[in-house]
C-alpha cells in the first residue's frame, strides 16, 4: 500500500496575498509544511507532492519543491478535488494525506495517527476533531477521491469537506484529539494579516529545532492568552448555504447511482 502527503498550494490568495511564500522564521511558509511532512513516517520524499497549477504565478512553488527534493504536480488550478486526483493517480498512491498550504503548523504526531488507522482499518475518509483549526490533517482511500470526482455536481472544490464527510455512503473515522491539544477555539491558520502575527509570533518566540511542536504551541497560547487574542477574531469562510444544499440534493436524488458508481470504482485496480 503506498500512501503520499499532498500539499495544495496556490499563491492566488488576495486576503494575504502570496501568504504561503511569508517568512516563518528565516523560511516560506511552504517550506515550513513540507519540512513538516517530511517527518510524517513511512513517506517519501517523492511522495510528498506540493499540489499547484501551471499559472505563471506558481512558479515559485515549483522552486521550493525542487529545493527540498519533495514532489510537484501541475494540476486544475480552480478543481483542487481534481488537482488532488490527478496528483494521487500520476503518483499511483492508494491513500493519500493532506493539508493546505496555509497550515504551517499542522500536527506530525496526528498525521502519524492517520497512517497507523490507514494501515489497520484502511477507511475512505479519516479526519481529527479537537485540534486547534488549521493544526488537523486529512487521510483519505484514493478510490473515494475517485467517486467524489466522479459525482460532483461543482466545479469550485476549494472547501470540499463536506462532499466527503458522508457515513452513509464512505466509511469515515474521526480521530480525537488528547485534551492536551484540544483547543479548538485556536486559529493557527493563515488567510489574514492578523493569522501570520500570530503564527509569525510563535515562529520566533519558542524555541525548536527542526520544526515547531503544536504541543509547545499549545502550551504557550495557554499561558499568552493576549497572544491567542490576535486572531480570535477572524472569520474562517465556509460553504455558502446553497452549494450545501445543492450538494445534499444530488446525493439524495442519486444515492443509489452513487452508490453503484462507488462499488464500481473500488472493484476495479487503480488506473
Amino acid at each position: 500500500m503506498r500512501i503520499g502527503f499532498l500539499i495544495t498550494a496556490r499563491l492566488k490568495s488576495t486576503r494575504l496575498p502570496l501568504k504561503i511564500m511569508k517568512d516563518l522564521n528565516g523560511k516560506p511558509v511552504i517550506q515550513r509544511i513540507v519540512e513538516r511532512a517530511q517527518e510524517i513516517h513511512g513517506i517519501p520524499n517523492a511522495d510528498i507532492v506540493i499540489c499547484t497549477s501551471a499559472n505563471p504565478q506558481d512558479r515559485p512553488l515549483i522552486d521550493i519543491a525542487e529545493k527540498t527534493g519533495v514532489s510537484y504536480f501541475l494540476g486544475d488550478p480552480d478543481d483542487v478535488l481534481k488537482r488532488l486526483h490527478d496528483a494521487a493517480l500520476h503518483h499511483n498512491l492508494d491513500y493519500t494525506l493532506g493539508i493546505t498550504a496555509d497550515n504551517p503548523l499542522f500536527s506530525v504526531e496526528y498525521a502519524n495517527k492517520i497512517v497507523d488507522v490507514i494501515k489497520q482499518q484502511r477507511p475512505d475518509f479519516i479526519k481529527i476533531q479537537g485540534l486547534p483549526f488549521g493544526a488537523a490533517a486529512w487521510g483519505m482511500n484514493v478510490k473515494a477521491l475517485q467517486t467524489i470526482c466522479i459525482v460532483k455536481t461543482i466545479v469550485d472544490t476549494e472547501i470540499w469537506g463536506y462532499l466527503i464527510d458522508r457515513p452513509e455512503l464512505f466509511g469515515v473515522i474521526t480521530l480525537k484529539a488528547d485534551k492536551q491539544v484540544n483547543r479548538p477555539e485556536y486559529r493557527l491558520t493563515l488567510d489574514y494579516t492578523e493569522d501570520y502575527q500570530l503564527i509569525n509570533h510563535l515562529y520566533t518566540t519558542i524555541p525548536f529545532k527542526t520544526t515547531l511542536n503544536l504541543e509547545k504551541v499549545v502550551e504557550y497560547l495557554d499561558i499568552h492568552p493576549e497572544i491567542a487574542a490576535i486572531n480570535s477574531l477572524c472569520v474562517q469562510l465556509d460553504l455558502e448555504q446553497k452549494v450545501k444544499e445543492q450538494i445534499d440534493k444530488n446525493y439524495h436524488e442519486h444515492f443509489q447511482e452513487i452508490k453503484k458508481i462507488k462499488q464500481d470504482v473500488y472493484s476495479r485496480k487503480m488506473m
